[in-house]
């Protein structure tokens, strides 16, 4: 049976379907009008995620059915156009949970003069199938570990929830953070993105310092400069830190020098000293693309001691496709660079063989200012995924991967683009207008 009244929180990640039970994409929030007085915010719509990541609005009016397991619509003719949310309108979950509140409910007596932070928002059809938000649920903090209390209570009963208090700083994020959980680094940076900039700030606050250097890195360069000097110099150098070298250069390098220069001497020397080597370098070239921690081992090492390295879960697929074995010592710059040894290669071989004997010395090394075209040239003709930088006295300086070439040739802006000329699935056609927002 269809629900009348539903929390919205329920309806975050549920399918949504056309008419003939295709379907579109996912629920990903609930678009309401907050008013100025105490009367019940309308529902406006729903933000639908589409195969593509893109985020669309589709109107309440078009929604027929709102099951357990899925949001059926009335027509598969829903407006393909981005989301983009307008002065007035608040996402519900994005931006209302977690608010600070307080409650007057003559029926919670205990609730009165209590700071609450606001868990979920009850929506309801009215008799003439508008929908709005009638009840917010609210919790206290935790203590001593255990979760507080849940109470519903009437909106009228709600203080905290106007526009102007839902924009100040300060925000809490636990409930925001929880539909993060589980999701891949470029996920969170493409939702990340999708959230008003208030919100996209508190959330990069709360998140750790490892979590939040791994979303940043799939941030286009505009977003990363943004976050990053919100973030404060102490904790924009301790996320810094935490980057990838060569990621960590890429955005310094869009800083004014001085600002770069003062993040620079925050960071711990080990940290930066092969961040600094690699800003020595064009960005256009070998040496501005590569990483300077690559996987090296002298030519005393193991098969299985190789193996056990490439294992290693914080290394890209690329990184790991080749293991680089040099005279000591095997930090970069190391010793006499050697030769490669091919993923495919180790495991042919018995564990107990050395590298060194396995080494392959044909594969030309790149230079550190060979040019992003030479460097493309370079992957096309050997078909590798990894290739070695060298400098004229043969020390090895690091590795580029061709995730590194791509996102040099790709569009500067390539992230914020959606997908072209992908099938909907469902049926869904583009129409024009605004879909029925006010």
């Amino acid at each position: 049976m269809a629900a009348t009244r539903v929390f919205a929180a329920r309806l975050a990640g549920l399918v949504v379907l056309g008419p003939d039970g295709e379907s579109i994409g996912r629920v990903r929030d609930v678009l309401i009008s907050v008013r100025y007085d105490r009367q019940q915010p309308r529902v406006l719509g729903l933000l639908v995620e589409l195969p593509t990541r893109k985020r669309i609005f589709v109107p309440i009016l078009r929604v027929t059915s709102i099951e357990p397991g899925a949001v059926t619509l009335n027509t598969g003719n829903v407006s393909l156009r981005r989301f983009e949310q307008r002065p007035g309108e608040m996402l519900g979950l994005a931006q209302v949970l977690d608010s600070k509140v307080q409650v007057d409910d003559p029926e919670h007596a205990d609730l009165h003069g209590v700071d609450l932070f606001v868990v979920d928002l009850g929506i309801e059809q009215t008799r003439t199938r508008d929908w709005v938000v009638s009840r917010v649920a609210v919790r206290g903090h935790r203590r001593l570990g255990r979760r507080r209390e849940v109470h519903v209570v009437d909106w009228i009963h709600v203080r905290g929830l106007t526009q102007r208090e839902l924009n100040l700083p300060g925000q809490d994020v636990t409930q925001l953070l929880g539909q993060f959980e589980g999701l891949r680094p470029a996920d969170v940076a493409h939702l990340l993105r999708e959230l008003p900039a208030k919100r996209r700030i508190e959330l990069a606050r709360a998140l750790d310092d490892e979590r939040l250097a791994d979303v940043v890195q799939e941030l286009p360069e505009t977003d990363q400069v943004e976050v990053l000097q919100k973030l404060g110099v102490e904790r924009a150098a301790d996320v810094l830190e935490a980057m990838d070298p060569d990621d960590a250069a890429d955005l310094l390098g869009e800083l004014p020098t001085g600002e770069a220069e003062a993040l620079l001497s925050l960071m711990d020397p080990e940290e930066s000293e092969p961040v600094r080597r690699l800003l020595e370098y064009s960005p256009y070239t070998a040496g501005g693309l590569m990483t300077p921690e690559p996987v090296v081992l002298t030519p005393a090492a193991t098969v299985a001691e190789a193996l056990a390295r490439v294992r290693n879960p914080d290394l890209t697929p690329a990184l790991a496709s080749m293991i680089f074995v040099v005279r000591p010592p095997t930090a970069t710059p190391t010793g006499r660079y050697l030769g490669c040894v091919h993923l495919q290669q180790l495991l042919r071989e018995p564990p107990a063989n050395l590298v060194g004997g396995i080494v392959d010395t044909d594969l030309s090394p790149l230079g550190p200012d060979t040019p992003l075209a030479a460097v493309t040239r370079y992957f096309a003709t050997y078909n590798f995924v990894c290739g070695p930088v060298v400098d004229e006295e043969n020390h090895l300086l690091g590795a580029v991967t061709v995730d590194d070439v791509l996102d040099h040739l790709l569009p500067e802006d390539w992230r914020e683009h959606d997908e072209e000329g992908t099938d909907m699935h469902a049926g869904a056609h583009a129409v024009n207008g605004t879909g029925g927002r006010p």
